[in-house]
């Protein structure tokens, strides 16, 4: 008898149960869209202002272990104006894919935009040079493009850590890489930043003397700060 009630009540139950599997299908599916939105398209990277959050939440987790480092492609317009946009787009990606190969689980990478990257990783004093290098090496290794040729990719990085740079929230920290990454363009060799770094001018988030800084000085009524 328990057996035929459980049959009868089978048809009923069949509706609830494909509306469940339905739900779950729609929640994934917005799961998946939401995380979509919050990468870059192109590089699979965290958007600007999705990347700015999380790296907070990595800087209050690790503390001084927490390494910044911003990362851009040299030469960048000459490698789409000579081997084309398609090329241009694979230095991009495989440039992401190599700083998350490196972040390791614990980090994260994101898209400044153009050919900037940035990346929060976990890194002890006693490793940071040595792991910097080897971020070095990975990111200038040569690009596949095409069945037969490569791209010879090159790139500049500047870091700073919060054991350096006094009042490290995340902003000064990437202020500090910034300047750091400058004073050691195309030298081939990572930059780490000193705590005077943080304190350069800056316009808009940008290090005075960037290009474009200078009209945004002009707009602002020479407002740098």
């Amino acid at each position: 008898m328990a057996n035929s009630a459980s049959l009868r009540a089978l048809p009923g139950l069949l509706p609830a149960a494909a509306a469940v599997l339905l739900l779950a299908a729609r929640v994934a599916n917005l799961e998946r869209r939401l995380h979509q939105a919050d990468r870059c398209d192109l590089t699979g990277a965290l958007r600007r202002n999705v990347f700015t959050v999380r790296a907070e939440q990595f800087l209050d987790r690790y503390g001084d272990n927490a390494l910044i480092a911003m990362v851009d492609v040299d030469a960048f317009k000459q490698i789409n104006d000579t081997a084309g946009h398609a090329a241009g787009d694979q230095v991009l990606a495989q440039t992401a894919a190599r700083l998350s190969q490196w972040a390791g689980s614990r980090g994260i990478v994101g898209r400044l935009g153009g050919d900037e990257f940035v990346v929060a990783t976990y890194a002890g004093r006693n490793r940071r040079v040595a792991r910097l290098q080897q971020l070095q090496r990975l990111l200038c290794m040569p690009v596949p493009h095409g069945v037969h040729h490569s791209i010879d990719v090159s790139v500049s990085i500047g870091s700073a850590t919060s054991d350096t740079i006094k009042n490290a929230t995340y902003s000064r920290l990437l202020r500090a890489a910034d300047v750091a990454l400058y004073r050691g363009k195309h030298s081939g060799a990572p930059m780490v930043a000193v705590a005077s770094d943080a304190e350069v001018p800056s316009v808009n988030g940008r290090r005075l003397g960037r290009p474009g800084t200078a009209l945004l000085t002009a707009a602002a009524g020479g407002d740098a700060r």
